[in-house]
């Protein structure tokens, strides 16, 4: 949680009422530790064969260096086990390449949301 804030509210000016939606407890988190820290975070919220990822948050000095494309490896592998077979999120068009890297297949225009562009993708996973 301490990492989604200082990503999402700190360094992107998301409110953190936004950033804290009350889904969290209905998700599976995923994080990426090194030396016991969270460097890396995301959630997965499946209903109906579908799963939503979102809430994706690396370090900052870490970007770049494969823990995103670590977490969306591991996203797709706990979705599938989960009964999944798409995973849907919506991706900072300024990230986008960890997702086209990872697979993921862009839907639709890029749209505002909370005040940064994004774009919705998708993946079959099974």
């Amino acid at each position: 949680m301490e990492l989604r804030r200082q990503v999402f509210c700190l360094e992107q000016g998301v409110a953190l009422e936004a950033e804290r939606d009350g889904l969290d407890h209905e998700a599976l988190h995923l994080v990426v530790l090194d030396r016991g820290r969270v460097v890396g975070t995301c959630r997965l919220l499946i209903e109906g064969g579908i799963a939503r990822l979102g809430r994706m948050a690396v370090e900052a000095d870490r970007r770049g260096a494969g823990v995103g494309g670590a977490l969306l490896a591991e996203a797709d592998h706990v979705a599938v086990g989960a009964g999944a077979r798409l995973v849907r999120l919506h991706a900072q068009t300024y990230a986008r390449g960890v997702y086209d890297h990872a697979g993921y297949q862009p839907r639709g225009e890029p749209f505002m949301e909370e005040g940064i562009e994004h774009v919705a993708m998708e993946k079959h996973v099974a």
